[in-house]
């Protein structure tokens, strides 16, 4: 089955669920990911994240961000975000991610971290702002938005990843085959080619590598929750 970061990161994180993440499942491998990417409404006086962080430190009642719901990757990133740079925006959170961009570009919240997949024809038509991406480097998709490390954050790793899992207690040969299906299905140019347009990045890894994923993944984000104090029901 297909795990991404919703079922095996940020729930498991903020959320009492009738699975264990990591002990019910058998990690195959990793598929790849898309960078989160922090826009704003272009009316704001703001071209930049430096500008960006002024603004709020000298307006903090004036921005509010919008997410895809509470304990999602758009909630959670934000939060994050608002924690390493010392800033408040309220939180409006909606019932997924549509709701949250109709909202954003009539002007009703100001800002938002979704996907850098689902933002690009908003950004590319000049109707969201990019300020930054997370990820260890600048995607070829929207090669002008620096990551936020390139901005002096470091630790803004999260992503909207998806890979393959098995039900708990897989034979090994049988893990081990599939990985290496998997990463010959990855290693296909056409394959590749139609990831890249979509700004996702491949990340074959083995089968240990993407259980270690998974694991830093989700005390990423139950940090975030417990650092900003929040906990779904």
């Amino acid at each position: 089955m297909i795990a991404y970061v919703g079922t095996h990161g940020t729930n498991p994180a903020v959320r009492k669920l009738p699975y264990d993440a990591i002990k019910d499942f058998t990690p195959i491998g990793m598929i790849g990911a898309t960078p989160n990417v922090l826009i704003i409404n272009p009316d704001l006086p703001i071209k930049n994240f430096k500008e960006f962080v002024d603004y709020a430190k000298k307006n903090p009642a004036k921005l509010s961000y919008g997410s895809a719901g509470p304990g999602t990757l758009t909630h959670l990133g934000m939060e994050q975000l608002k924690l390493a740079a010392g800033i408040f925006m309220v939180h409006v959170p909606y019932r997924g991610v549509g709701p949250a961009y109709t909202n954003l570009l009539a002007g009703q919240t100001q800002a938002m971290f979704p996907t850098l997949f689902a933002a690009l024809p908003y950004i590319n038509t000049n109707r969201v702002r990019g300020l930054g991406i997370t990820g260890s480097k600048r995607s070829s998709a929207a090669p002008n938005i620096p990551t936020f490390k390139e901005l002096g954050y470091n630790g803004f790793d999260g992503q909207q990843w998806y890979g393959l899992v098995g039900p708990a207690n897989l034979p090994p040969a049988i893990v081990a085959k599939l990985n290496a299906e998997l990463n010959k299905v990855l290693a296909l140019p056409d394959f590749s080619e139609k990831m890249t347009s979509e700004a996702m990045t491949l990340m074959p890894m083995t089968p240990a590598q993407f259980t270690n994923y998974i694991k830093e993944d989700i005390a990423r984000w139950a940090k975030v929750a417990k650092d900003r104090n929040i906990e779904i029901e």
